[in-house]
């Protein structure tokens, strides 16, 4: 009798000390993220379910096109590809993106571009239309969804503070014949 009370209650620790770790790390490290919608089509598919890592940018910042998640409006969690970084003045013209007046290739949009009915598949625009600034401000970030046609993204909701951002999201683990890195 104490045998089978001692190998119990071992195992209830064991269970108590696995639940712990997984609420841990869930909060504080790795989160997995449903995409919702067609905003980052390509390169994301709507019900794409992916990792979103939240401790890399506690010791660094965002990087321009990365995939990040972050705190909207209405209490939602977006998906969307870091554009431009402090500093940074950006514009669209003839569906070209310009970052600090220097054009820039979008590779990841190509195959898509091609496909879309609507041209130019990014309209013309300067950072000030939207934002009503210059350049992006210290600790914000500036991000646009793949999508463009079909993306609510910072031409809506202005530029994004740093103390928003969720993580990064690079890594698609379902649909299991999906499985990649997403760049």
């Amino acid at each position: 009798m104490i045998m089978a009370k001692s190998e119990s209650w071992e195992w209830i620790k064991a269970v108590v000390v696995a639940l712990v770790l997984a609420i841990v790390i869930r909060s504080f490290f790795f989160a997995p993220i449903v995409v919702d919608g067609q905003s980052m089509m390509p390169t994301l598919e709507h019900n794409d379910r992916m990792i979103v890592n939240k401790i890399g940018y506690n010791i660094s910042e965002p990087d321009r096109f990365d995939i990040i998640v972050f705190h909207a409006p209405q209490n939602k969690d977006y998906i969307k590809r870091v554009i431009g970084l402090p500093g940074d003045s950006v514009r669209y013209e003839d569906d070209v993106l310009y970052i600090n007046d220097e054009a820039y290739e979008e590779d990841y949009l190509d195959d898509f571009k091609a496909l879309a009915d609507n041209q130019p598949f990014t309209g013309d625009f300067e950072l000030e239309d939207f934002t009503g600034y210059e350049t992006i401000p210290e600790g914000h970030v500036f991000v646009l969804g793949d999508n463009r046609q079909h993306s609510k993204d910072s031409r809506h909701i202005g530029v994004i503070p740093y103390d928003e951002v969720v993580g990064k999201a690079n890594f698609v683990f379902w649909p299991v014949q999906e499985v990649r890195i997403a760049d």
